[in-house]
């Protein structure tokens, strides 16, 4: 008996110091991306305790990465385009949602990985090409391929938005974010042109990379990612990036998204992006239990 007590004590500190270190990847407030004329602000309502599959990034170039000293080298060896690259990179701001499948606390191991991953990646891809580029998710996408068991896959989405209001993004099997134009008072219809998407991360690894050759894959393989372009044309247009925990939220069969989701946008689309997220969070709380990770992150044109 005293041995099953140790144990299930053992196991609780193992856990609690788990969650201890994952705690450390969430957002800060001070990690909210600051650009002109964009408001964002977002967080992740885990299912249980303080951490679980969803997962938020926020890549904010000029406060996370030397630039000007990557653009006076890139000066010093004449390269031109990454000059250019990493001047753009100055006005805009990655955000990275990610979804694992399940949501328990140890499910958020795997967002940590690619968490570490991505800004590692990241740092490369800025020295030599000036920007973040697909082939950092081409090889993620198959690294994880190769790392995680079958039945664990990621669902992301990475955009990038910019101070002129344009938002490129791909998509790995994530909901698609949704525009609510502040002159037309609700959500509206995206073209399926500019709605591409891919499987879930790690789900089928990639064609286009270099060591293809030595990865087999009895499904086949995932073909190169492309690129979505949105642009927020006007004042106080607003999109929201979430997860799944959100599309299917609802309560005994009555759902939540969209139309609750846009009347609560409506009642409030005149506040900073902060307080959108805060009244959207609440409503949804109030609406019903969720039964899933939920994250949301509101990008305002001011």
């Amino acid at each position: 008996m005293n041995s099953e007590i140790e144990l299930v004590k053992q196991l609780r500190g193992e856990l609690e110091n788990f969650e201890e270190i994952a705690q450390h990847l969430i957002p800060k407030p001070g990690d909210v991306p600051q650009l002109r004329g964009v408001d964002v602000y977002g967080g992740t309502l885990a299912l249980n305790g303080l951490i679980g599959g969803d997962h938020l990034i926020y890549v904010d170039f000029k406060q996370r990465f030397d630039l000007e000293a990557r653009i006076k080298r890139a000066v010093e060896r004449g390269q031109p385009e990454i000059v250019q690259n990493l001047q753009r990179c100055q006005k805009t701001a990655g955000i990275a949602v990610i979804d694992v499948s399940g949501h328990r606390v140890t499910d958020a191991f795997i967002a940590a990985m690619l968490h570490q991953a991505f800004l590692l990646g990241a740092i490369y891809e800025l020295d030599v090409y000036g920007q973040v580029t697909r082939r950092l998710f081409e090889n993620l996408n198959t690294r994880f391929h190769q790392s995680s068991s079958a039945h664990k896959f990621v669902s992301m989405i990475y955009g990038e938005i910019s101070e002129d209001a344009r938002f490129r993004f791909l998509s790995a099997a994530n909901p698609f974010p949704l525009v609510f134009s502040n002159e037309h008072d609700r959500f509206m219809e995206v073209s399926p042109d500019l709605c591409v998407s891919f499987p879930p991360l790690g789900m089928l690894p990639s064609l286009h990379v270099t060591d293809r050759q030595r990865t087999p894959s009895l499904l086949g393989f995932k073909e190169r990612y492309e690129m979505n372009e949105w642009v927020i044309m006007g004042e106080g247009d607003i999109l929201l990036l979430h997860t799944d925990g959100l599309s299917e939220h609802n309560n005994d069969g009555d759902e939540y998204y969209p139309w609750r989701l846009e009347q609560k946008v409506r009642d409030v689309k005149h506040e900073s992006a902060r307080q959108i997220f805060d009244a959207v969070t609440a409503d949804m709380l109030a609406f019903s239990t969720p039964s899933d990770d939920i994250s949301l992150v509101v990008i305002k044109r001011t």
